[in-house]
C-alpha cells in the first residue's frame, strides 16, 4: 500500500506567468517550515581566472564548546582577476562535505586590491566530534564582485577522518583548480527508484467518475538506495516536493521520516492537478532528500524532473536545470499518458 496520497491544485495564470495553488491533501505529516528550491553551492563565474598561489590556516576541536575551528590567516600570489586594474578581492569562504548545502557557509571578510590578503579570522561549526570525522573540509578563495559575478581562485579539500588532530599549526597549502566533477555535482549521493504519470484532462472518458477535468501528474516516490550517512547511528531521512516555480506552503508535500535506514522504503504517492499539457515544458518537479535532526534538517540530495530548458513561462530560472537523464524521464512520461514511466535517477547536489 501507498504510504500517502496527497493531492495538489496546480492552477496557471497565464498572464502572470506564475502558478496560484489552492491545495488538499490526505497527508499525516504536518507542514512546517519551507524552504525554496535548492540552489547551487557554487555559484559564480568558474572559468575567468587559473588557480594559483597558496593558502595558510590551521585546524582543531575544541572538546569543551564542541567546536570545529577553522583559523584562516593569509593567502599568498593569488590570480589576478581585474587585469586591467591588476586587483583582486579575495576572500576564503568553507563548507563541510558532503552536507554543504545546510551546514552551512563560513566565510571571512573581503581584503580588497590585493593577491597577499591577511584575514587572521577563526571560522566555527558547532558539531559533534564523532560526525566531524565523517566530513570533509572544503576550503576555498574567491574574488568579491560588486554585481555578484565572485570568480573562483582556487581550492583545497581535506579528509577529516585522516586528519591528525595534534597538528593545531598553521600551514601552507597549494590551492587547486575546481574538478569537473564538483563544477557539475557529479558525487555519488544515492539513487532514487521512482514512478511518475501523466493524465491529460477528459482522457479517461466521460463515463469514468475519475475523470479529471484538468491534467493530473501522479509522482509515486518507492525507495532511495545508498543514502550518504551523516553520522554513525545512520540516516533518518524524508522525502520533499515542489511543483516549480511554485514554492508555497500549498505546493510543498513530503514523506514520513524513516529512521536509521540508508535505504529507505517510502511509498509515497503525490497528486498534482490543475495541469494542462502545455505546462508540462515549463514546470518542474522537484524532489530533494533531507536527514531529519530536532533543530535543522541537513540536504542529502535531489533531481529535478522537467525539460531542462532553462527557461519557465518565457523567464530564464536557474532551477530549470535537469540533466539528461532527469529530461528523458520527463519526455517519456510526457509521450505516454495514462502510463506508469518507472526509473532509477541518481540523487545530486542541485
Amino acid at each position: 500500500e501507498s504510504d500517502t496520497a496527497s493531492e495538489i491544485s496546480f492552477q496557471f495564470n497565464k498572464h502572470k506567468k506564475t502558478p496560484s495553488i489552492g491545495s488538499h491533501s490526505s497527508d499525516m505529516a504536518s507542514v512546517s517550515s519551507v524552504s525554496g528550491s535548492v540552489l547551487s553551492v557554487y555559484s559564480g563565474d568558474f572559468g575567468s581566472v587559473d588557480a594559483q598561489g597558496t593558502v595558510e590556516f590551521a585546524l582543531d576541536y575544541d572538546e569543551k564548546n564542541r567546536e570545529f575551528q577553522v583559523h584562516v590567516f593569509q593567502c599568498r600570489d593569488l590570480a589576478v582577476v581585474d587585469e586591467k586594474k591588476g586587483r583582486s578581492d579575495p576572500y576564503v569562504k568553507t563548507y563541510l562535505l558532503p552536507d554543504k548545502a545546510r551546514m552551512g557557509k563560513r566565510k571571512t571578510s573581503v581584503k580588497k586590491r590585493t593577491v597577499n590578503p591577511i584575514y587572521n579570522e577563526v571560522l566555527r561549526y558547532k558539531i559533534e566530534k564523532m560526525v566531524l570525522l565523517i566530513q570533509k573540509l572544503n576550503l576555498s578563495v574567491w574574488h568579491n564582485d560588486p554585481l555578484g559575478r565572485n570568480s573562483f581562485l582556487g581550492e583545497i579539500e581535506i579528509d577529516l577522518a585522516s586528519w591528525d588532530w595534534s597538528n593545531r599549526k598553521l600551514n601552507w597549502y597549494p590551492l587547486k583548480p575546481r574538478s569537473l566533477s564538483a563544477v557539475n555535482g557529479v558525487d555519488h549521493r544515492g539513487v532514487m527508484n521512482l514512478s511518475i504519470k501523466y493524465v491529460p484532462p477528459g482522457s479517461l472518458g466521460k463515463m469514468c467518475p475519475k475523470n479529471p477535468p484538468s491534467g493530473e501528474v501522479h509522482i509515486w516516490v518507492k525507495d532511495v538506495k545508498d543514502l550518504l550517512q551523516l553520522r554513525p547511528s545512520g540516516v533518518d531521512s524524508f522525502v520533499k516536493c515542489y511543483v516549480l516555480p511554485d514554492t508555497s506552503k500549498k505546493s510543498y508535500q513530503k514523506t514520513r521520516v524513516i529512521k536509521r535506514d540508508t535505504n529507505p522504503v517510502f511509498n509515497h504517492t503525490i497528486v498534482y492537478d490543475g495541469f494542462h499539457t502545455e505546462d508540462l515544458k515549463d514546470a518542474c518537479v522537484e524532489l530533494t532528500v533531507w536527514d531529519h535532526e530536532k533543530l535543522t534538517n541537513h540536504f542529502l540530495g535531489g533531481i529535478r524532473l522537467g525539460l531542462g530548458t532553462g527557461l519557465s513561462y518565457g523567464i530564464s530560472v536557474d532551477w530549470m536545470d535537469s540533466t539528461q537523464e532527469e529530461v528523458a524521464f520527463w519526455q517519456e512520461m510526457m509521450s505516454s499518458a495514462n502510463e506508469w514511466i518507472e526509473g532509477l535517477l541518481p540523487l545530486r547536489s542541485l
